[in-house]
């Protein structure tokens, strides 16, 4: 039977990317979205083009409830949920003294709380799978805990997610279900883009951040966990 795998905003960009490389390695997929269901239901076309079955599922994942229904609602369709990529998380650049109450909040939900959420409501399928696999999107540099006044609560939300990746790898290494990070520096579609900061002299492509997911979530890096695996051309080393 086909593996199974969920990832959270995957209507464009690097969720997009990485639904379609999954669909090419013959994975069933569902594409996750909130307010973009036009681009999702692209998405959706393409994987099947691809040969996946696959479906649209709209939620806002910042509601523990609406996380839980995404989770139950793949189950449904598929019958099994064998891999989880968490790839929801707005960005925000704003000085840290400018930034207000509500845009602190929505990072930390959309990046680390999301996160949490819907992996929490996938735990026991992933177990039930018996080679689950999780893979939570973070940012090339987070674990190094410098000062970025512009991107605090981003960049405090992709600490927050390595540690819970680390932490919840420990729990669940016994029960045959891995959990790492991918954590993609300057990427083609990224909101900035200092390219004269990057040493290797160009962005990430998506198809690059989809080949480090792909990698976690195969069968032989099944001892493989709690890692983190930078896309960043050495950024931020």
């Amino acid at each position: 039977m086909k593996r199974v795998a969920l990832v959270t905003g995957s209507a464009k960009g690097i969720g997009r990317a990485i639904v379609l490389r999954l669909a090419q390695e013959n994975y069933q997929v569902a594409v996750h979205y909130r307010n973009s269901k036009a681009e999702a239901e692209l998405t959706l076309r393409d994987a099947k083009a691809l040969g996946a079955g696959a479906i649209a599922l709209p939620a806002d994942i910042t509601n523990p409830e609406e996380a839980r229904s995404l989770v139950e609602k793949t189950l449904r369709y598929f019958g099994r949920l064998d891999v989880l990529v968490n790839n929801v998380g707005s960005y925000l650049y704003k000085p840290i003294e400018e930034t207000g109450a509500e845009e602190w909040q929505g990072v930390l939900d959309s990046n680390l709380n999301a996160t949490f959420y819907v992996t929490q409501a996938a735990i026991p399928h992933l177990v039930a799978s018996g080679a689950g696999r999780v893979v939570n999107l973070g940012y090339a540099g987070a674990g190094n805990l410098v000062a970025r006044p512009h991107i605090t609560p981003y960049l405090i939300a992709k600490t927050g997610v390595m540690l819970y990746s680390k932490a919840l790898a420990k729990r669940l290494a016994g029960r045959g279900v891995t959990v790492n990070v991918v954590s993609p520096g300057v990427a083609e579609n990224s909101v900035s883009q200092p390219l004269a900061e990057i040493p290797a002299g160009r962005l990430a492509t998506l198809g690059e951040v989809a080949e480090a997911v792909l990698y976690f979530v195969r069968e032989s890096s099944g001892y493989v966990t709690g890692q983190v695996l930078e896309v960043s051309g050495g950024w931020n080393l």
